[in-house]
């Protein structure tokens, strides 16, 4: 026998709140782009058929119905005409790392500017750290162009002041250099200076294949998250004053995150692009 107080609203009624919250306000005739609590119960009771009801009430059936508060982000396309093919040639080298030579991911951090950094921390509740205030870029800025390499995981990195083609064929001849007789498979994006002749011929004579990915699909580069990890763990909340101190706190990182590179397998096992990359082959 179910004891305790009946449940008032029931799953049909749970479900139509749900699917309203969903929906942007506007497509609903209201004068506004985003719910609030407070909007989305005066909404429902001028709808009728739902009567009164409270925010925190409001609140724990979306919950309950696996709808949270998410912010908008945006998506580029890609436009590439061989972008199925290009994909695939990444994602093989990912899953099926060549026996003849070893697989970099190979991208660009930046630019570096000297400004101070928000970050999150853990801090007495209400008073948080305060970073000065600025809107002035007196110190030019920097640029990372890093290396991951898969078999091992580690990063080999160079903070320049440019990014032009003189910068990469000085970062190509290091990466290829720590790595001698073997054949290397660059990841890296379109950026003009990756494509110049200067570093494409060098390549080619070198044992180096530059594999590029599709357009606007920075996503499949393997060294992005380690970005983002870089920016998280060493740069936000910082205010550093000089480019020697934001480099050294960089350095730190890498050679902490060095230290304990592990070989990266298994790129985006639980993504979409799995299932998407699989139905694309099929209809091919």
């Amino acid at each position: 026998m179910e004891r305790g107080r009946p449940r008032v609203i029931n799953e049909h009624v749970r479900r139509r709140i749900c699917l309203i919250a969903r929906c942007r306000p506007r497509d609903l005739g209201l004068a506004f782009s985003a719910w609030s609590l407070t909007k989305l119960a005066d909404y429902l009771m001028a709808i009728g058929g739902i009567g009164s009801i409270s925010r925190e009430s409001i609140r724990q059936i979306l919950r309950a119905g696996g709808i949270s508060w998410q912010a908008a982000k945006t998506w580029k396309a890609s436009s590439d005409p061989d972008f199925v093919a290009k994909m695939h040639r990444v994602l093989d080298l990912y899953d099926h790392p060549p026996a003849d030579g070893e697989v970099v991911c190979l991208d660009e951090f930046g630019p570096l500017n000297l400004q101070p950094r928000p970050g999150r921390g853990w801090r007495p509740a209400g008073r948080p750290v305060r970073l000065r205030a600025t809107y002035h870029r007196t110190g030019g800025v920097r640029h990372m162009i890093a290396a991951l390499d898969l078999a091992t995981g580690q990063i080999t990195y160079r903070i320049r002041a440019r990014k032009r083609r003189q910068e990469y064929l000085a970062f190509f001849k290091l990466v290829r250099q720590r790595r001698p007789g073997q054949k290397l498979y660059v990841i890296l994006d379109n950026f003009s200076p990756h494509k110049h002749a200067e570093v494409t011929g060098w390549a080619a004579a070198n044992d180096v294949e530059l594999v590029f990915l599709p357009t606007y699909s920075s996503w499949l580069n393997w060294i992005e998250p380690e970005f983002a990890a870089l920016r998280y763990f060493a740069l936000n909340g910082t205010d550093h004053r000089t480019h020697a101190e934001q480099g050294g706190a960089i350095a730190r990182y890498i050679r902490w995150r060095n230290a304990r590179a592990q070989p990266k397998h298994h790129f985006a096992p639980g993504s979409v692009i799995r299932a998407w990359t699989s139905y694309q082959n099929k209809v091919a």
